[in-house]
């Protein structure tokens, strides 16, 4: 391991780069709320009264 070669210090480096932009980012979009509802709780119940009916 004593040889060091540009390529393998670029690696090195742009890897430990990405992992800190990557926890930058997490940390910066940890609770931002724009997660949509998918649906609502009533409609979810009715829809799910249809299946059954269907099913039985």
């Amino acid at each position: 391991m004593g040889t060091f070669d540009l390529g393998v210090g670029a690696a090195f480096w742009l890897m430990n780069a990405s992992a800190l932009l990557c926890v930058i980012y997490g940390v910066i979009n940890w609770n931002k709320d724009k997660e949509e509802k998918v649906l609502s709780t009533k409609s979810w119940e009715k829809d799910e009264a249809k299946m059954t009916k269907d099913l039985g």
